[in-house]
């Protein structure tokens, strides 16, 4: 009831102010969007990772429907739109925008990635009958947590989907817990492993046996990775590190940091990564360079995992033949370092640990590049098929009704804007332009 009453009043006033607040307000508020032909698919993923993950998903859509991708960021929109793909920013999850949203896409069906849950969206969807799926639905203990003390919010949405593919047994467990039908229940499909297993390495380098990488790091995993980066290096010969903060805007500070431990590190700037020719300490300061410093890097660390963040992913490292350390916080993908731990693809290490294991790994060349393939061999046995799960969407959006989520009479019919064919929680009301 709260966030029926939050957002219903938000709506008004955020429209009050988006004449003085620009273009992304406007279109987050749906106040430009011209009426379409119904029947387009609706992808609405986070941002640019959610995107990457899902590529193979919507790519395999828009060969056979016409498929229109929100996202809630102006990056993730781009990234959609160089796809050839027609994108937009999401409507925000106020009554009003979401309505001024579907009376103009009117789609066949809504696909969200991953764990974006919108209670007001979730709620028109099914007023107006439109099927909802979520795919690569991903939730930690944490978050239904979170969610358990919110059930009036969660229930609805979960109780209203067609359709959910989840990572993992353990994500399944919980959505179940909180309110999502066994019958909407689809094959697990963890989408982080589709863009990997695409990725066809180059034949190994012995530039990469002195060339380490540490990933995504967050604050206080810097400190331990020069700590053991100095110890090592002063044993092993042209030892050379990239080290790559989650957060590009954090690339000062890390900076600061390895002038403190004695380093001078080169940033990244307009460059491309290189092992040949890479300095002795590197600092990626943008974002987008990550591919290359996997293919670099002979071992990487994953970030995020020495400090409790959970972790990251540690199947794109893989896919690049990187031998894996980890720290301990691994729960936002425990179970995939627990088979890359015993395929013997990776190493846990702790931040006191770190130097004696790394140096361990960067002595035996042999052993690193067993400990790279070891990991894509993992990989490539773990990559689902996708085609069932698009086989099943396809027909969620052909079984739609052809005016599924269609605007009353008084919007007119325009040219197909937000819907082409790409080339390569409970608010009730009637539709209409008002909040």
């Amino acid at each position: 009831m709260i966030y029926r009453l939050a957002t219903g009043l938000a709506g008004p006033a955020l429209r009050a102010v988006a004449p003085l607040a620009g273009g992304v307000l406007r279109e987050r508020l749906a106040l430009d969007v011209a009426a379409q032909p119904p029947g387009a698919i609706w992808v609405h993923a986070a941002s640019v990772g959610e995107l990457n993950s899902a590529r193979a998903i919507i790519t395999a859509l828009a060969a056979h429907h016409p498929v229109v991708v929100t996202t809630n960021s102006t990056t993730g929109r781009a990234v959609a739109r160089d796809w050839g793909l027609q994108a937009h920013l999401a409507p925000l999850d106020v009554p009003g925008a979401v309505r001024r949203f579907l009376d103009a896409a009117r789609p066949a069906l809504m696909v969200t990635v991953e764990n974006e849950i919108w209670p007001n969206r979730a709620a028109e969807a099914r007023r107006r009958a439109i099927p909802q799926a979520v795919i690569g639905a991903r939730m930690s203990e944490r978050s239904a947590r979170g969610w358990g003390r919110a059930r009036g919010l969660i229930g609805p949405v979960l109780a209203g989907l067609d359709l959910l593919s989840a990572q993992d047994a353990g994500t399944e467990t919980r959505l179940r817990a909180l309110g999502l039908p066994q019958a909407a229940l689809a094959g697990r499909l963890n989408l982080k492993l589709l863009g990997p297993a695409a990725i066809r390495p180059g034949p190994e380098s012995a530039s990469r046996d002195r060339l380490w990488l540490a990933a995504s790091t967050h604050p206080g995993e810097e400190e331990a990775v020069l700590a053991a980066h100095a110890a090592l290096a002063a044993r092993i010969p042209g030892l050379r590190l990239i080290l790559a903060p989650r957060h590009p805007r954090r690339a000062d500070e890390v900076a600061a940091l390895a002038i403190a431990a004695g380093f001078a590190p080169e940033r990244l700037g307009a460059r491309e990564v290189a092992a040949a020719g890479a300095p002795p300490l590197l600092l990626i300061d943008r974002l987008g360079a990550l591919g290359g410093a996997y293919a670099a890097a002979g071992v990487c660390l994953t970030g995020g995992s020495l400090a409790d963040h959970g972790g990251h992913t540690p199947w794109e490292p893989a896919a690049w033949r990187c031998a894996l350390l980890h720290g301990p916080h691994v729960a936002n993908f425990r179970a995939d370092y627990a088979l890359l731990d015993a395929e013997g693809a990776a190493r846990l290490v702790a931040p006191g640990t770190l130097a004696e294991r790394l140096g361990a790994i960067l002595a035996d060349p042999g052993r690193r590049r067993a400990m790279g393939q070891a990991a894509r061999r993992a990989l490539d046995a773990a990559a689902p098929d996708p085609g069932p799960l698009v086989a099943r969407l396809l027909a969620l959006a052909g079984g739609a009704r052809g005016d599924a989520g269609a605007a009353p009479a008084r919007h007119p019919q325009g040219p197909n804007k937000l819907a082409r064919r790409g080339r390569n929680s409970d608010i009730h009301g009637p539709a209409g332009d008002h909040e």
